[in-house]
């Protein structure tokens, strides 16, 4: 097992600090902000009695993870030693250079540099770096450690052992890697969503539907699905020849949906007000974090449901 440096103890950092410290990682978190770190290992504690309940800790007790955990508030002391650092830093470009540039200058040589963002290309806070070839994006579908799935997005100059080793380092604290073979805006995740929700707001915003009927279609139809399939795999099966006749037989249809489609939804516009006003009828917004420990609840359940499917049906 090997030391992790989190920097950044937000949502997401305190997120990869319980995925990591479950695989057997020593973890270091550090933050700008000098209580965060503390903050985050108050929450992480909080948290990992329900994971426990829900044997989501690969039989380890919460003392077990919460002994793997430290802080500090040098972030020289973070880097010493650490063979992942993985980087939370905000949404921010400027901080996100500033941030890799102390990151490449203090952590050790051979230290691979991950970034949890979720849309800044790689290749635009790293390429002045004496040390790019290590630098990469490894952006969590959060939380981490309940949705295995993680991005590898690598700049143009990533090596391709930075590369592997990333991967190689996911698969063993139990996540699925995405490995992108170049960057681009949205990565896959992103991109996916994007033209999903573009899809639903138009669906509103043209009067088509109301959002739970949306969230119905979705949560109640295709996510039942989704949820042990891909799209690829999805269409292979719906067609008794497989994908290519699923294709044959269905693509004039989405020929026609594809012309329809072809309009941007103002997302910021009336529609906000509608979608908002349908949603508050079902959660208040003081009901927010309530509803958001309900929903990781939901995902260790069915994270434990999906393991033991896995071990009970076997693939013909």
């Amino acid at each position: 097992m090997v030391k992790v440096a989190i920097i950044g103890s937000g949502f997401i950092g305190r997120a990869w600090a319980i995925s990591y410290a479950r695989a057997g990682h020593d973890i270091t978190l550090w933050d700008i902000e000098a209580d965060a770190p503390t903050k985050a290992v108050a929450y992480i504690e909080g948290v990992l009695g329900d994971l426990a309940e829900n044997d989501m800790l690969n039989g380890q007790s919460p003392g077990d993870i919460l002994a793997r955990l430290s802080t500090t508030n040098d972030v020289e002391a973070a880097l010493a030693g650490a063979v992942h650092v993985q980087e939370n830093t905000p949404e921010n470009l400027a901080i996100k250079q500033e941030m890799f540039a102390q990151l490449d200058a203090l952590a050790p040589k051979d230290a691979v540099l991950a970034s949890s963002t979720s849309a800044i290309l790689p290749s635009k806070f790293t390429e002045e770096l004496a040390g790019r070839g290590r630098c990469v994006v490894v952006h969590p579908i959060n939380p981490p450690y309940l949705v295995p799935a993680a991005e590898v997005v690598p700049a143009p100059w990533t090596t391709p052992e930075t590369i592997s080793r990333t991967r190689d380092f996911l698969i063993s604290a139990g996540h699925q890697p995405i490995v992108m073979k170049r960057e681009l805006d949205g990565f896959v995740m992103n991109r996916m969503q994007a033209a999903l929700m573009e899809e639903a707001f138009r669906l509103v915003e043209d009067g088509y539907a109301g959002v739970e009927d949306v969230d119905v279609g979705i949560r109640e139809g295709l996510a039942l699905r989704w949820a042990f399939m891909g799209p690829f795999e999805t269409i292979e099966l719906n067609a008794p020849g497989g994908v290519r006749d699923y294709v044959g037989r269905y693509m004039g249809v989405f020929d026609e949906i594809y012309a329809s489609s072809r309009h941007r939804a103002n997302w910021n516009g009336p529609v906000l007000d509608q979608i908002e006003s349908e949603l508050r009828e079902n959660l208040p917004e003081d009901k927010l974090a309530e509803r958001q420990v309900w929903r990781d609840r939901n995902l260790m359940a069915l994270a434990v449901h999906k393991r033991r499917a896995a071990k009970g049906i076997k693939k013909k």
